[in-house]
């Protein structure tokens, strides 16, 4: 891939509109529709989860950020000078805030996100409160592979933080590849990653369909950035959102549910939907303590210190590079 330079922000020539525009084919053509959760970051979606990330209800957000807190001074002390922190997903860069205020002197900061507009403002804000600081937002999906900006390491190691159990929403061959591609572009460092853990499911059930409704317009976006972006004909009051444990399989599933028997139009070509058929827009996959350690030793990482909250609701975890 290659990037293209805009003031302060380096996009990767990724062609997302074409993209958005197979998936979404792709998804509608489908038995059994589904399509990636990467598509709910355009700025407004970015907005959405911002709000989600306040709710009384949500619990990752505020039991994460205690776990910054708490252990910050541990993390600075493995990171040690100088690192080179690359955040993937960066979305509002509040939590690693946290991160680079215990870190002694960090070299560079990297944000990689695949919403350019929201990354950009959010960007400008954390080079304009930390400005000795030299930060390189990078428009990407970094589920792809990657090849980062040059020039921005010193002496220090790489550093790479991946809150708010994003790990979750791939399946497990993805959760794998994309460690893997991580253990690489860290090599000699180490990744802060952020898992959220199995627990009560009514705690869970809870926490993706909350009362204001906001993980509900989170989710509708989806189509109405369809609408907007590839011109398809989504009736948003068609749709309703659904999320539900699905036990077995250790993970909340978010789907959009057809209420009643309707065409979409993509393209010229009409999908047909029936009722109470879905679209299914997301999975967060819950994990064990040992079962994301033994995930993360499969990539290549050396599982080290682990950070969980008194009542083991979310975990952080050190994973070390091979160099």
């Amino acid at each position: 891939m290659s990037f293209v330079m805009q003031p302060h922000l380096r996009v990767v020539d990724s062609a997302p509109e074409r993209d958005f525009r197979a998936d979404m084919h792709a998804a509608l053509a489908a038995p059994q529709r589904s399509i990636s959760p990467k598509y709910f970051y355009d700025a407004r979606g970015s907005q959405l989860f911002d709000a989600i990330c306040e709710l009384r209800e949500y619990y990752p957000t505020r039991t994460e950020l205690s776990l910054l807190r708490g252990h910050a001074a541990e993390i600075a002390a493995l990171a040690g000078r100088e690192a080179e922190v690359v955040e993937f997903g960066a979305g509002s860069l509040r939590k690693v805030r946290l991160l680079l205020d215990a870190l002694e002197n960090p070299a560079s900061y990297v944000p990689i996100d695949i919403s350019g507009e929201h990354l950009a403002q959010a960007a400008a804000q954390l080079r304009s409160d930390y400005p000795g600081l030299a930060v390189h937002p990078v428009a990407a999906d970094y589920t792809q592979p990657l090849q980062l900006p040059a020039g921005t390491r010193k002496s220090g190691m790489r550093l790479g933080f991946f809150p708010g159990s994003t790990i979750g929403n791939f399946d497990p061959e993805q959760a794998l590849r994309f460690l893997r591609m991580a253990a690489r572009v860290l090599r000699g460092g180490a990744l802060l990653l952020g898992a959220d853990l199995v627990k009560d499911p009514a705690v869970l059930h809870a926490a993706y369909n909350d009362e204001a409704g906001v993980t509900a317009a989170f989710n509708l976006n989806l189509l109405a950035r369809a609408n907007r972006e590839l011109g398809t004909d989504f009736d948003l009051d068609g749709f309703a959102h659904g999320a539900f444990y699905n036990s077995p399989q250790r993970r909340i599933e978010m789907h959009l549910v057809s209420r009643r028997a309707q065409r979409v139009q993509l393209d010229g070509q009409t999908y047909l939907f029936e009722d109470g058929e879905t679209l299914h827009t997301e999975n967060s996959h819950k994990f064990s303590v040992d079962s994301l350690r033994a995930l993360a030793a499969e990539a290549g990482f050396t599982a080290g210190p682990v950070w969980t909250d008194p009542n083991r609701l979310f975990s952080l975890h050190w994973l070390a590079a091979p160099a």
